[in-house]
């Protein structure tokens, strides 16, 4: 048996999970998802927790059900308290701005990147335009949107310029050979 799959998952005061057919619906304070799973693996929803069952041990079963679990789980706290992804932008010049709902991006090409937010996500810049705010309740959707962001200019390694993740380790490399002793 998984161990993730059979784990209840509990269902916060304020959120309401209703189901019809393969269909789950999660109704909370911040929101509301829907998501489509397998017809196969058998979700119980009862009034304080949700319980996922799968029919046999094959391979597909096994698979299907700590992932219909996990997206469940998800699903229960992206309504309750939402999820957020922090990016930190480091570079002479570099910063990032909110105009109207919309992200402007300074990370020095010719140009400002633009990149107006999906449906259910909002961007927050601080005071410095240094740390970018990615809020939303859907996991997948911050996660893919800061993955975006972070993709305009990811963080090289030899000066370390770039937009990376809060916490993100940048591995730094040395110049050139000849560089090393000098200055």
């Amino acid at each position: 048996m998984s161990r993730i799959g059979r784990m209840p998952i509990q269902v916060p005061a304020g959120v309401q999970v209703s189901q019809q057919g393969s269909a789950v619906t999660v109704k909370g304070p911040r929101g509301e998802l829907s998501r489509d799973f397998a017809p196969q693996i058998a979700v119980a929803v009862n009034e304080s927790e949700i319980q996922v069952t799968r029919p046999d041990d094959t391979r597909q079963n096994r698979a299907l059900h700590g992932l219909t679990r996990a997206l469940l789980a998800n699903m229960v706290t992206g309504v309750s308290e939402g999820y957020v992804k922090r990016l930190n932008i480091e570079g002479v010049g570099f910063r990032a701005d909110v105009q109207g709902q919309t992200l402007v991006l300074q990370v020095g090409f010719s140009h400002s990147v633009t990149m107006p937010p999906p449906d259910g996500i909002s961007f927050e810049v601080d005071r410095t335009g240094r740390t970018i705010t990615v809020q939303g309740i859907d996991k997948e959707l911050v996660g893919e949107t800061a993955a975006r962001i972070r993709r305009v200019r990811k963080p090289e390694p030899y000066k370390g310029k770039g937009i990376a993740y809060e916490g993100e380790v940048v591995r730094r490399k040395t110049g050139k050979a000849g560089r090393a002793g000098g200055k």
